[in-house]
């Protein structure tokens, strides 16, 4: 007589990382936020602790996280377009162009379309909203006529938006100051003292421990908690369910009765506006905004952070963005790397060419990105995911317990 005996199946080999975003999953939403909130307040004292191991040489590390910030939003912004909707868009820097000149035409003193009578210490605050309206109306303009195009045709027409804002910007001289650009572009005036007379925003603001880059950086950390909060929340709702049915086949969305053509417009309009909230951020920061800051080639970067981080991941698009600014950044300024002689500067500007190397390792062996999302059911998620991985559990010892009394 034979004995049929059951095989445990074998439990899939998990590395760390894979292990931390399981146990992370399956946490309540409370506890993720008592976890949450201590490690973003680390992070916020980076810049006033400069820990040996990540503070930069040739550049001031709070200058550096600031602009982090503001790369971060524009990695989320460009995720819910490409990764979340599937939609190539090669021309994001349009959107951060006018986000940026909105800030500088209102509060200029070099703009003819200047608003006068605004006080100079919350005229950037009064133009943040305005700014990020009109970026959204762009997105709409732009998105209307081509989010009916697909694939490559999509990418083609907006890398000529992209272009077209630039040149206008260039071209423009009465209205944009041409290629001279705009200067003394209006910021918070926050926090005035004998040492710092123009606030702690200002671009003159060198004291220690907080200048003006760790301002920055601050107030860039709230706006992309409360930017990733929004997009949460969207990615769990019926519109984040469109957009991942849209992602994966856009044909049997539309058979099953989803309006693609709504939802996309929907993310393009989303994305452009925290596009825009960026702008805003660096219109405020350094104080003047030039034609030549959004070319196509800050375009590329901003979807390589993207890429390298985890397309459909709003934490991996952030630690990709960091990526993007911190390694050029780390370099200058270094005459030596554990023990070894380099120049560091000529490093840094090769990065380009370093990220483009980077770029097709990925697609080569990870596609996925470095940090990929992990696709589970948007609503309710977590309580399903949770008790799908405790039966899996509980089955799996069951058959083991099974095994051992057959044997």
């Amino acid at each position: 007589m034979s004995t049929d005996t059951a095989t445990a199946p074998a439990a899939p080999h998990l590395g760390v990382g894979d292990r931390i975003r399981l146990w992370w999953d399956t946490l309540p939403r409370q506890t993720q936020w008592l976890v949450g909130v201590p490690a973003i307040l680390l992070i916020a004292l980076l810049p006033v602790l400069r820990p040996p191991v990540l503070t930069t040489v040739g550049t001031d590390f709070g200058g550096v996280l600031a602009q982090f910030g503001m790369y971060a939003l524009l990695a989320i912004g460009l995720n819910v377009v490409v990764g979340q909707a599937g939609l190539l868009d090669l021309g994001y820097v349009g959107f951060y162009a006018v986000g940026a000149y909105t800030v500088g035409l209102i509060t200029s003193p070099d703009s003819p379309w200047r608003v006068h009578g605004l006080d100079p210490s919350w005229a950037w605050l009064a133009a943040l909203p305005v700014a990020v309206a009109l970026t959204a109306i762009s997105g709409l303009i732009l998105g209307s006529p081509t989010l009916r195009l697909r694939g490559d045709y999509l990418a083609i027409v907006t890398l000529g938006f992209g272009e077209i804002v630039r040149l206008l910007a260039d071209n423009l001289s009465n209205i944009t100051g041409g290629g001279r650009g705009l200067s003394r572009i209006a910021y918070p005036v926050v926090g005035t003292s004998s040492t710092r007379p123009t606030g702690v925003f200002s671009a003159g603001n060198t004291a220690h421990p907080v200048n003006s880059g760790t301002a920055w950086f601050w107030l860039s950390l709230v706006l992309i908690v409360v930017v990733l909060v929004l997009v949460g929340n969207l990615e769990r709702s019926r519109v984040g369910r469109a957009w991942v049915a849209i992602r994966e086949d856009e044909d049997a969305a539309e058979i099953m009765g989803v309006p693609t053509f709504k939802f996309k417009l929907w993310a393009f309009l989303i994305g452009a506006s925290i596009g825009g909230l960026s702008g805003a951020l660096y219109a405020g920061q350094v104080q003047f905004v030039v034609p030549t800051t959004f070319n196509v080639i800050n375009s590329m970067l901003f979807l390589s952070a993207v890429v390298l981080g985890g397309q459909g991941n709003k934490l991996g698009v952030i630690l990709g963005a960091f990526i993007v600014v911190y390694l050029p950044n780390f370099f200058i300024g270094r005459t030596s790397l554990f023990g070894i002689p380099i120049n560091g500067n000529e490093i840094a500007n090769y990065k380009y060419l370093f990220f483009g190397v980077a770029l097709m390792v990925l697609m080569i062996f990870r596609p996925q990105g470095l940090f990929p999302a992990r696709q589970k059911l948007l609503t309710y998620g977590r309580e399903v995911y949770a008790a799908a991985r405790r039966a899996a559990a509980a089955l799996t010892h069951r058959t083991e317990e099974t095994v051992g009394e057959v044997r």
